[in-house]
């Protein structure tokens, strides 16, 4: 999972991107990076480290540029190194381009075997080079046909913000598994993962990027094409934006994420009966709402029972199995006198590889908590992502290979129970069709062979 920002203005935008990035650190923590068109010349800079800590005062104000994109990361395809950070810069028939990619490619590998075997010479090994060069091939002079054409040939999930010498475009894949909203400010045009990226411009959200949208920005004005007239697959956005991802006041293809999370944690007390324990305690951060939720429709309080360090990131999304566990420990920190000796119903946005919540739960038990109930406002993760999550192995996944009891046991708590697909669903109020297969392995788009592929 990434974050991208794109920006048309007719002022230097590279402050308006830092702040953007910032807004939307929480979607990738390991590298960012900003281009930005500067008459003739694409300026960028990008690097392995947190926003603040890439960039410098001094250096915003070198670069100069009325265009810009911005991009966060964290890997998922491609490894954790400075040859994957983003944007990419290229050239292509003496036009020089940029572009920055949120999501991942289930084809990736084999488009990239191909492009090898006709010369191409890759200097990373993320999803993006890829369609940067696919890009390239088919450009000549019209952009939108040149994306039509790479879009046939790439498959899977990418929200992409792209920056040519005199346009920004904004591309959104047919079933728009990834996020991308449109924004304005006055004159200015602003796409983004989420809309906080655009509300601290003080911008206005104007509305999502369709599946399949491509949207042009040249000479101050935005026209919008489609990637075929005739192709109108169904709307799969990815139900984990709203589980985990997203923050809280991101509103994403009409659902907000806040109020879907508060709906989760109602239903599932609503299902879960009369529980006797003394107070509801959330994991922060992405747990509040759920427990909220839970909360209201349990008649149950809610206490701040684990505090956290706001100096450290999201555990789930750091790249290796050891950094996890060592963020967990210093991340957060029972609150003992107000857990000691009590029964508590512990809210947690989902469980993944069970890393987290053995850990919380381990802290909470010696810091006096007498009963442990672990509530989780989303069903077991059962399936590798192919879209953008750091799932790619089902061994990694504890609901993939071990029953309720077995979780139970192995996580440490007194009991569990997760949200049904059927009451997450419900959640949702209807306001989108999502992609779910991470819960149900019901993949919208499979993994395709080069056979299957055929030439690009």
């Amino acid at each position: 999972m990434c974050g991208v920002i794109g920006i048309y203005s007719d002022k230097d935008v590279a402050k308006e991107l830092y702040y953007s990035l910032y807004s939307i650190q929480h979607r990738g923590q390991e590298s960012c990076g900003m281009a930005v068109l500067d008459g003739d010349d694409i300026n960028y800079k990008r690097d392995m480290g947190l926003v603040g800590d890439v960039f410098k005062e001094d250096e915003l104000s070198q670069l100069k540029g009325n265009i810009g994109i911005g991009h966060v990361r964290y890997s998922t395809a491609g490894g954790s190194h400075s040859a994957n950070c983003q944007p990419l810069v290229g050239s292509c028939r003496r036009r020089k381009l940029a572009i920055a990619h949120n999501g991942n490619l289930v084809n990736a590998n084999y488009l990239r075997e191909m492009l090898e075997e006709d010369g191409y010479m890759f200097q990373a090994n993320s999803d993006t080079e890829v369609i940067l060069y696919i890009l390239a091939r088919y450009y000549k002079g019209d952009m939108v046909e040149s994306l039509k054409l790479t879009m046939d040939q790439i498959k899977g999930a990418y929200a992409l913000v792209i920056m040519g010498e005199d346009e920004l475009v904004a591309v959104r894949d047919p079933h728009g598994f990834r996020p991308l909203v449109m924004g304005k400010k006055g004159d200015e045009y602003i796409f983004a993962s989420e809309n906080c990226a655009i509300d601290i411009l003080g911008g206005e959200v104007i509305r999502d990027v369709e599946p399949g949208e491509i949207i042009i920005v040249k000479d101050g004005k935005a026209k919008s094409y489609f990637y075929s007239e005739n192709y109108r697959p169904l709307k799969k956005s990815c139900i984990f934006e709203h589980i985990y991802f997203a923050r809280n006041d991101a509103t994403i293809d009409n659902l907000n994420a806040y109020e879907f999370r508060i709906r989760c944690g109602e239903i599932l007390a609503n299902a879960d009966g009369d529980i006797n324990a003394d107070m509801v305690v959330p994991v922060p951060d992405s747990g509040w709402a759920g427990a909220i939720g839970y909360a209201n429709a349990s008649g149950l309080k809610v206490s701040e029972g684990l505090v956290k360090n706001r100096y450290v990131g999201r555990t789930f999304i750091k790249p290796t199995q050891e950094e996890r566990e060592i963020a967990v420990k210093i991340k957060l920190n029972p609150l003992a006198s107000v857990i000691k000796g009590k029964s508590i119903v512990l809210v947690d946005d989902s469980v993944v590889r069970g890393t987290t919540s053995k850990r919380i739960i381990k802290s909470l038990r010696e810091a006096g908590a007498k009963e442990i109930h672990l509530r989780v406002t989303s069903p077991p993760v059962q399936y590798s992502c192919y879209y953008g999550i750091d799932t790619p192995n089902r061994s990694k996944l504890i609901a993939s290979n071990h029953s309720i009891e077995e979780m139970t046991k192995h996580i440490g708590c007194d009991s569990l129970r997760f949200l049904d697909i059927e009451g997450m669903l419900k959640a949702t109020e209807n306001k989108a069709t999502f992609c779910k297969a991470c819960f149900d392995g019901e993949y919208p788009v499979k993994k395709i062979d080069k056979e299957e592929q055929g030439s690009c």
